[in-house]
């Protein structure tokens, strides 16, 4: 058995096409789903705060003990966990993907927004 590791809202919308990406992108069989409200923004704005802390906690039991070594962090359209204009939430995607980049060097880490027909789009950390 595989792992990849997604850190994604809470919001119900987007898991199950969230997880068949990562899926096919990663070549794993399962993904280990962290979720919260509005994630990118929580880690972006307070890299520090204990819930950043819970989340690297979470995802370092995904590393150690299924072996995971590709991380996703996930943001969408009309986040109620994150209300802020999507041009914003982006630019936290992309703050996340370089807190992460230098917490976990020699992941594959990606990001992934997806717009309002829940398409996905990869964003990687050199973007």
């Amino acid at each position: 058995m595989s792992f990849g590791t997604v850190v994604s809202c809470m919001d119900g919308r987007i898991h199950l096409p969230v997880i068949n990406f990562l899926q096919e992108r990663f070549g794993v069989d399962h993904i280990d789903k962290i979720t919260e409200a509005g994630p990118v923004g929580i880690i972006s704005e307070h890299p520090g705060g204990s819930q950043v802390k819970s989340i690297f906690r979470l995802i370092d039991i995904s590393i150690n003990s299924h072996a995971s070594s590709s991380i996703a962090i996930v943001a969408h359209h009309d986040c109620a966990g994150n209300p802020i204009p999507d041009s914003d939430q982006k630019l936290q995607l992309q703050a996340c993907l370089g807190i992460f980049a230098e917490r976990y060097p020699g992941y594959q880490i990606i990001g992934l927004w997806l717009d309002e027909k829940l398409d996905i789009h990869e964003y990687s950390a050199l973007e």
